[in-house]
């Protein structure tokens, strides 16, 4: 079980740091990134991320810190986080396809994609940082080690900051209707999920 709690804790160092800031140089530059393409803005983005993953890796050992050991509570806990990120998820992945998710509208110089604002979209604008949140905490309580919780928490600034370069991108790529959208539906706390 140690192990499997290290494996947890070790994942959670190891890449949400990289991938939070692939959004960062992503969505404020996205005119930029657009004009290239999303296949060659990949290729330009990805190798720094992957020696950022490895550059973590080799301190690993500090980053993943101490490790409180195993605890039922924070097990239990874990698990609520996960069932509300799981549920959460499936709800998102009804309209949030994989090509959006992989960034593909934001990249395309032909298809900004759709504004979507239906199904969980009508009640949270941004279900996937929420559930990614959720996510987070369970395997940071999963884990029970002082490195996963610090990304816990740091993520959450992190990922809000995250949303307001996106909402940027999003007004700037759907005008109005994004801004009329905004106004009706909250960010974070869902309308109740059916």
């Amino acid at each position: 079980m140690d192990k499997v709690r290290y494996f947890f804790a070790l994942m959670l160092v190891l890449f949400m740091p990289p991938a939070v800031g692939l959004w960062y140089v992503i969505h404020p530059l996205a005119r930029y990134w657009r004009r290239l393409g999303a296949l060659c803005t990949y290729a330009v983005l990805l190798p720094p991320v992957f020696l950022g993953v490895y550059g973590i890796y080799v301190v690993r050992a500090s980053l993943v810190g101490t490790d409180f050991g195993f605890s039922w509570v924070t097990t239990v806990l874990a698990v609520a986080a996960l069932i509300a990120g799981g549920r959460i998820a499936v709800l998102r992945r009804r309209l949030l396809t994989q090509r959006i998710l992989t960034g593909v509208p934001e990249l395309s110089r032909s298809d900004p994609g759709v504004l979507l604002t239906s199904g969980i979209y009508g009640r949270i604008r941004h279900p996937r940082y929420v559930e990614i949140v959720f996510v987070v905490l369970g395997y940071a309580l999963f884990s029970n080690h002082l490195g996963a919780y610090v990304v816990a928490v740091l993520s959450v600034p992190a990922l809000y900051l995250v949303v307001l370069l996106e909402e940027r991108e999003l007004r700037d790529r759907f005008g109005h209707a994004y801004e009329a959208y905004s106004r009706s539906v909250p960010r974070f706390i869902p309308r109740r999920l059916r």
